[in-house]
């Protein structure tokens, strides 16, 4: 071997410290890979719960539409059967109203400036009763009261006749009280120049019926009863109709303007024509 082929020996033990080295660097790498991670690491990777499954059921909830909360529960309206009353009564539903109470006033007080239709002058009347009307109303006829004086004689009626009557048999309507001159023809088929006499044009009169009870009975009971009146007639009653057929007339003067005749009449059949008669009866003959 000659001197050029033979290394050196500083040369020879550098290559086998860097080879030495080289293999130390490969071990620590493969240890450090195989190497299990630090218990902290571990922890928090098996704590993390799984990307997908948990979005995607909050996804679902959000998606679900809640349940619309239900009112609570009522009971429910009992029906009303057919052709029954409303609960209702019409003195409630007048007492809603704003109706004015001058029934202890005296009549004097009283004018057509001072009041309205639903102003009480009775105890279980107001005035819109005093002037009501049927034939009225469907004629399209304004039966007003022309003046004070036939307004407090109404009202006087009211309360000397129509009253004393209500205390006794109940809530009735008396079929006219006041009647205007307008109103008298078209009833009677009158000419516009005609001029009633009836007291029923001046507030003096009503005509009145109750149901259930006879006619005849209703004068008389008036005519025992009543502590004043002009007159009282039995009108139309015939008993082959019913108890209820025709009505009975009570006038009452006004105050004022003369003494009352307290007169009785019936105004019936006589010998197929309408008469009148002294007395109440049924029949021409009694």
């Amino acid at each position: 071997m000659s001197p050029r082929q033979t290394p050196s020996k500083p040369r020879q033990a550098a290559e086998v410290a860097a080879k030495a080295a080289a293999k130390t660097t490969i071990r620590r790498r493969t240890v450090a890979s195989v190497a299990p991670a630090p218990a902290d690491t571990v922890a928090k990777t098996r704590s993390k719960p799984a990307p997908s499954a948990p979005k995607e059921k909050a996804v679902r909830r959000a998606a679900k539409p809640r349940a619309t909360p239900l009112p609570p529960a009522t009971s429910p309206t009992p029906p009303v059967a057919l052709g029954a009353t409303p609960s209702r009564s019409r003195s409630a539903s007048r007492s809603a109203t704003s109706t004015v109470d001058r029934k202890n006033e005296p009549i004097s007080q009283f004018t057509l400036a001072n009041i309205s239709h639903d102003t009480r002058i009775a105890p279980n009347f107001l005035v819109y009763e005093l002037t009501r009307s049927e034939l009225a109303d469907r004629r399209g006829i304004d039966n007003h009261f022309p003046s004070d004086k036939e307004l407090q004689a109404a009202i006087h009626l009211a309360r000397e006749v129509l009253q004393p009557i209500r205390d006794k048999f109940g809530s009735f309507t008396p079929n006219s009280v006041f009647r205007g001159h307008p109103l008298e023809r078209a009833l009677k088929n009158k000419p516009a120049s005609w001029l009633s006499t009836s007291q029923h044009s001046r507030g003096e009169a009503c005509d009145i019926e109750i149901v259930g009870m006879s006619t005849l009975a209703l004068a008389n009971w008036a005519k025992d009863n009543l502590k004043a009146f002009d007159q009282i007639i039995c009108e139309c009653y015939d008993p082959a109709k019913g108890p209820n057929s025709g009505w009975v007339h009570i006038s009452l003067k006004a105050p004022g303007t003369g003494e009352n005749r307290r007169q009785l009449l019936s105004y019936i059949v006589d010998h197929g024509k309408m008469v009148y008669v002294p007395g109440l009866c049924a029949t021409a003959t009694v």
